[in-house]
């Protein structure tokens, strides 16, 4: 079979250490050519073009384009402070904290990534200052970092909304209950270690703890982002591209407001979306050279025929489904694992009556919670950069926060309607 010979060269390419993007082109260029099946290259300009000619895909670099300009416009310190006059005088309050401000900018960044170099960079030296151990303070800002692509707009949502043909809005909907289940998770742990180690903070804890009403004020442009974002998707005012776009107005405006976000900061978060969107599109173009030999060598029915003979029914399927992408995630950039392998393993789920809501709310959190698994979770690489802590130190720190994700990603695997409850009580799903 042709597959394995293909999954046998990107294996040898990835452990050579070359970028992902050209192993996968160039092992599937190569096994067209082994292959004897040259003349089918023929096709490929035309099927590169109709793989990135999808129109959800044009929300992708405005959200990217809104969230940096976010990250530069002041909106994390703003955030920051209100969560600060509503938790901080808690024990353990920054950890609470830390959760919150990382569901508001959640609706403003839509990624984990942007979510751990924002937080990583303001408030775990406050959490330090404040008495908390920079292990603690690293991981939770780590563990939380990852509601960001679940909690709408979410740049991986659309994604693979995009990829597998499947509705944004549906998928942004459903997004909703897990990213606040997990940060309600989140914060259960964070009160738990809290009365265990003596977190600072408790009844009484004044120090430094901004007024309500002047953080809401300051807050509430940033704030309201998401809400026109999530009001106008889900209720059919705009599409995710429209939405898009009017979330980099916003971005401009609240970042002008704040007297945070001049020329030069537009300019370098125009050439940031520049460079990780052309970095995207080229993984785009590997993976779908990589999907037409698959298609070719019947691949996706070979795993179909595989399922059949060992009896899996859905849920022993999606269970398969989430060791595959947990593992993916471990060592893959997220948006390359999920095209890579969503159409191999989503059109099986499909034919075997699995919501495809569902299939990509479970696949997403699953890809995003390799965000914070050893060898190289993108959000640890960051993290141990940002707050200057050992690696393998920070692995240590994060792993109880990684398992509970883990649990709390089965639960969604094994109960859908917590994920399409919402999309249909608005009639998307």
């Amino acid at each position: 079979m042709q597959a394995v010979f293909l999954f046998i060269l990107i294996g040898a390419g990835l452990l050579s250490g070359a970028a992902i993007a050209y192993v996968i082109g160039a092992a599937s260029i190569l096994t067209f050519i082994l292959g004897d099946q040259a003349n089918f290259m023929a096709a490929l300009p035309q099927r590169l073009f109709s793989q990135l000619d999808v129109f959800a895909f044009l929300a992708m670099p405005l959200f990217i384009f809104a969230g940096d300009l976010m990250n530069r416009g002041g909106i994390a310190s703003a955030l920051i402070d209100f969560s600060m006059s509503l938790l901080g005088r808690l024990r353990g309050g920054l950890g609470h904290v830390n959760i919150l401000t990382s569901v508001f900018f959640a609706g403003v960044s839509g990624s984990a990534v942007s979510d751990a170099a924002a937080l990583g960079n303001s408030l775990v030296p406050e959490m330090q200052r404040r008495g908390y151990s920079l292990d603690y303070a690293v991981a939770i800002t780590g563990a939380s970092s990852i509601i960001g692509p679940i909690i709408p707009p979410s740049s991986i949502l659309i994604f693979y909304g995009a990829l597998m043909n499947t509705s944004v809005a549906a998928l942004f909907a459903a997004g909703v209950v897990p990213g606040l289940l997990l940060a309600a998770m989140l914060m259960v742990m964070n009160a738990f270690y809290a009365w265990r180690d003596d977190h600072p903070g408790g009844v009484g804890s004044q120090a430094d703890i901004p007024p309500i009403g002047k953080s809401f004020m300051r807050a509430l442009p940033a704030m309201t982002l998401p809400v026109i974002i999530l009001g106008g998707t889900l209720f059919g005012v705009m599409t995710p591209a429209e939405a898009a776009a009017v979330a980099v107005a916003a971005a401009l405006v609240i970042g002008l407001a704040y007297r945070e976000l001049d020329r030069e900061a537009i300019r370098q978060s125009a050439i940031r979306t520049a460079v990780m969107l052309g970095a995207l599109f080229i993984i785009l173009c590997a993976i779908s050279t990589f999907s037409y030999i698959a298609a070719l060598d019947r691949l996706p029915q070979a795993i179909a025929a595989q399922i059949t003979a060992l009896g899996l029914g859905p849920l022993q399927y999606l269970m398969l489904v989430n060791v595959v992408f947990l593992i993916a995630g471990m060592a893959m950039d997220v948006k390359a694992a999920v095209a890579l392998f969503a159409p191999i393993f989503v059109p099986v789920a499909l034919a075997m009556g699995i919501d495809p809501v569902h299939l990509g709310i479970v696949i997403c959190f699953n890809i995003s919670t390799g965000l914070l698994s050893p060898p190289i979770g993108g959000v640890l690489l960051i993290l141990a950069t940002t707050c200057n802590i050992n690696y393998w130190r920070l692995i240590r720190a994060t792993l109880p926060f990684f398992f509970a994700e883990v649990a709390l990603l089965i639960v969604l695997t094994f109960f859908p309607a917590i994920s399409l409850a919402l999309p249909h009580a608005l009639g998307l799903s």
